[in-house]
């Protein structure tokens, strides 16, 4: 179709989409060219869970399933903000500890002030905005380099929980509300009722990409790609409800445990809204071209001062929603808390899902992944009771892999010309 035939109205010509072989040879071609995007964290996530299965058979057990998703919880959340630090290319040190005073404020003005809920809710959120904003405005408008700066605040903010926390005392949290995020679940139908949701949510999304993409006369995915996605999501989400359905309680007549832990459908809303801010978004193209090519997003008009403090805000704020569900979690704040690992676990996160550290690629899907592979990690290294050493050396050879595909992989494309 000429350009003349579409300027007197006629449509424009659809490319019509490849066969299914010829979209697996392309996705294989890719892949060679170094875009690997999250095939290493799932490749990884099978083999952990096939060989943590085989060895310890409790693995895949209920109770062990839910407790998977309760463990995970907090490193996936600051994950997700640390990939908007980390598309960027920085770094935030300080969101641990950044979690750590979040959860802290929280505590204290749910049980030592009296406050209800959702006041102690937003003064955590509100803390978690202001340390960003701090952050994000040393690095950004004074120069500072994003690693002193947040170095700086992971040193200072162990200071802050300290004196919030009286020098080293526990505060307790009675609320039924925060307590009940890590520790209760839905309902049983309730649970199938969101897995329903996502699943037609998906494929709208899908079907949607797919009818804009053949109105603009963009090339389209095989009509059974699409539906082996839909499928293969229906499956993976079924598998899990029917799984985390089931009893985990000891003794049922006293107290059943059934049904999805309520921080599960949390995490999905996390990712979902983050995943449309970053994929369909005037802001997360912004974000991604200020991570490619700083200069060039500046000469393009962008205001890269902006978006790099808004990553800060946006990666403090999730740190404190991590701080929070840690909290619910152990229904208490200690002055460790979003101390020890949770920093490492949660840039390993990052990395092993596919994130670049060194800006301008990666997914908000990779922090769940990541979190994933590494709660697997923890869980299967106790279930087989291996040394605090071993565990250590084990996670930091995982970190060290997935950084090394990282690196392997840029080289790859930019010796193919595909980045």
């Amino acid at each position: 179709m000429t350009d003349t035939a579409v300027k007197q109205g006629f449509p424009a010509a659809v490319t019509p989409p490849p066969t299914v072989g010829t979209h697996v040879r392309n996705y294989l071609a890719r892949v060679r060219g170094g875009d690997l995007g999250s095939l290493p964290a799932v490749i990884g996530l099978v083999v952990l869970c096939t060989v943590f299965a085989i060895v310890r058979p409790v693995f895949f057990s209920a109770g062990n399933f839910a407790n998977l998703f309760t463990q995970g919880a907090a490193v996936t959340v600051i994950a997700m903000g640390l990939i908007f630090v980390l598309l960027l290319g920085e770094i935030d040190l300080s969101a641990g500890f950044a979690s750590g005073v979040c959860a802290a404020i929280l505590a204290n003005v749910v049980t030592v002030l009296g406050y209800p809920w959702y006041v102690a809710v937003l003064a955590a959120l509100g803390t978690g905005m202001l340390i960003g904003l701090t952050l994000g405005v040393l690095v950004a408008k004074l120069g500072i380099p994003s690693f002193v700066v947040t170095l700086a605040g992971f040193l200072a903010f162990q200071g802050v929980v300290l004196l919030l926390m009286e020098e080293g005392t526990n505060i307790s949290i009675a609320d039924e509300v925060i307590i009940s995020i890590e520790n209760d679940w839905v309902p049983p139908a309730v649970g199938w009722l969101l897995a329903g949701v996502a699943v037609a949510g998906y494929a709208a999304a899908q079907l949607l990409r797919q009818r804009k993409r053949a109105g603009r006369g963009l090339q389209t995915d095989p009509a059974a790609v699409v539906l082996a996605r839909i499928a293969g999501l229906a499956v993976v989400l079924g598998l899990a409800v029917y799984v985390l359905n089931q009893e985990r309680s000891i003794n049922p007549l006293i107290t059943s445990n059934r049904g999805m832990p309520i921080v599960v459908p949390l995490i999905a809303l996390l990712l979902v809204t983050w995943t449309f801010v970053l994929n369909r978004t005037a802001y997360g193209r912004h974000l991604y071209a200020v991570g490619g090519n700083r200069e060039a997003a500046r000469r393009a008009g962008i205001n890269v001062d902006r978006i790099r403090i808004s990553a800060f805000v946006i990666c403090s704020t999730m740190a404190a929603i991590g701080g929070i569900i840690a909290a619910s979690r152990d229904r208490s704040v200690d002055p460790n808390t979003g101390g020890s690992n949770v920093l490492l676990y949660a840039v390993g996160a990052a990395v092993i899902g596919g994130t670049s550290l060194f800006g301008g690629k990666g997914r908000m899907i990779d922090a769940v992944l990541g979190g994933a592979v590494v709660a697997v990690i923890i869980n299967g290294m106790n279930l087989l009771n291996l040394s605090s050493g071993l565990k250590y050396v084990f996670t930091g050879l995982v970190l060290l892999l997935a950084a090394g595909v990282d690196a392997l992989s840029r080289r790859r494309s930019a010796a193919t010309g595909t980045r």
